[in-house]
């Protein structure tokens, strides 16, 4: 058997222990009380570890569908104002002007596409060669609160995918296209628009599949769920899935699944009070979403989270949440559920709003970040101290989350009351630099290695 130079056996040693190094930063990993920690605590490299077993009992008599907090105030960002990220990146403005953008998607030719969901507009931008700006045009307009952006197929897209409050609509499509060749065809309509509106989308590797998230209705679904009989929820769960809403909340809290035609449409998962975001694990079919839970529980109850979305399963709203927990405001509803209910992998700060998620693919970053995941963290109203307000990073190690997290981007709250950036949508592009939209006041930033 030949044995390989040492300077080989030295190279294969540091990559292996670079993979088992994953997000191994100095400083300790934040559990029980303290990973629950508001905005004060947050800094580039903070990482923490929620588990169930840290969270307190929820609040009980709040009103399941009011908030306990206000908004916080949205401030001109500070004069040479640049959020924080770990000593190693710089982060710059990479284009700005926009109004309410919210997620990006880079096509495999590089150019970004942001879903610019206060105009109505599907934004494209591109990078120039020797430029830190980005060039802007105007791919498609008078959309309904665009939201989710999809290539399909993936590798050579035919189409792009948009999803709107309240439909899927798609256009002609060839790399390098800048502006829809024609109208918006659509592909599922009448998707009811009542408080959740965010509307992301995924397609699986061979284009075969799309994916749809729907949030639901309200905080809980008690006023638009009439009580129905076992027999009538066991007939209602053969078409919607098990733990399907109904009443006002049908094909609510769902991440639904539809062929390119949208001839075949279904819920795929269930339970997922407002899965805000979507994405599909490279290299893979996995499927994994970023959810805003319920606000009536208390400050610290119940997490936000990033969960593998598995097909059939159910997530627990609104009768549980985080397993058998049951929501006191549902007691006693559906006993025929406990023991039903998926745990997410992943556990957030509660109220942080989660609105989307990319994972990390490309070689610009050093070699640990590799397969890990960013989630934009938009920020909390229903916590009187804020969470959220920041871009964290999430964990992997062979392909599977730890439950630990990061922050990487943080620092747009001045104060408790007062933020001059929300981010919103994430996305890595092809070059490897990682995009960052701000909806407060309408800027992209690209963080890059130094």
């Amino acid at each position: 058997m030949q044995i390989p130079p040492l300077s080989t056996r030295l190279v294969h040693v540091s990559l292996a222990v670079l993979a088992l190094a994953a997000c191994a930063q100095t400083g300790e990993v934040h559990t029980g009380t303290a990973a629950l920690a508001d905005w004060r605590a947050d800094a580039p490299g903070v990482r923490r570890h929620i588990r169930p077993s840290d969270l307190p009992a929820p609040a009980m008599g709040n009103d399941p569908e009011k908030s306990i907090a206000s908004r916080v105030e949205v401030v001109p960002p500070p004069q040479g104002a640049l959020p924080k990220v770990p000593d190693g990146f710089a982060v710059q403005v990479f284009a700005t002007g926009f109004k309410q953008p919210r997620t990006l998607r880079v096509a495999p030719n590089g150019d970004i596409f942001l879903a610019e969901s206060g105009t109505g507009r599907v934004i494209l931008l591109r990078e120039s060669a020797g430029d830190t700006t980005a060039k802007v045009e105007v791919f498609a307009e008078n959309l309904e609160r665009p939201y989710g952006i999809a290539f399909v197929p993936p590798a050579d897209p035919r189409y792009v995918y948009v999803a709107t409050a309240n439909q899927v609509v798609r256009y002609p499509y060839r790399s390098g296209d800048v502006k829809a060749a024609s109208p918006a065809e659509v592909i599922i309509a009448n998707i009811p628009t009542k408080r959740h509106w965010t509307r992301d989308l995924a397609v699986s590797r061979d284009g075969q599949r799309l994916f749809l998230a729907v949030g639901s209705a309200s905080n809980l679904g008690v006023g638009g769920m009439p009580d129905m009989t076992p027999e009538q929820i066991r007939q209602h769960e053969t078409t919607h899935g098990r733990g399907a809403a109904w009443g006002e909340e049908e094909n609510r809290a769902v991440v639904r699944v539809f062929d390119p035609e949208g001839k075949s449409v279904r819920n795929y998962a269930t339970g997922l009070r407002n899965c805000s975001g979507l994405a599909m694990q490279p290299g893979t079919d996995n499927l994994w979403c970023v959810v805003n839970e319920r606000d009536h529980l208390g400050p610290l109850v119940t997490p936000d989270y990033m969960a593998r979305v598995q097909e059939g399963a159910f997530y627990g709203w609104p009768w549980y949440y985080l397993g058998d927990r049951e929501d006191p405001a549902l007691k006693g509803k559906r006993p025929d559920l406990k023991g039903q209910v998926r745990l997410p992998e992943v556990l957030i700060q509660a109220h942080s709003s989660a609105l989307s998620a990319a994972f990390y693919d490309r070689d610009a970053f050093p070699a640990e970040y590799r397969g890990d995941a960013f989630v934009a963290l938009h920020g909390s109203h229903s916590r009187p101290d804020r969470t959220g307000y920041k871009v964290i990073r999430v964990c992997m190690k062979d392909g599977q989350p730890t439950g630990e997290y990061e922050d990487f981007m943080t620092g747009f709250l001045l104060d408790n009351d007062r933020a001059w950036g929300r981010p919103a949508g994430v996305a890595v592009t092809r070059g490897g630099a990682l995009l960052v939209s701000d909806d407060a006041n309408g800027t992209i930033f690209r963080v890059t290695r130094k």
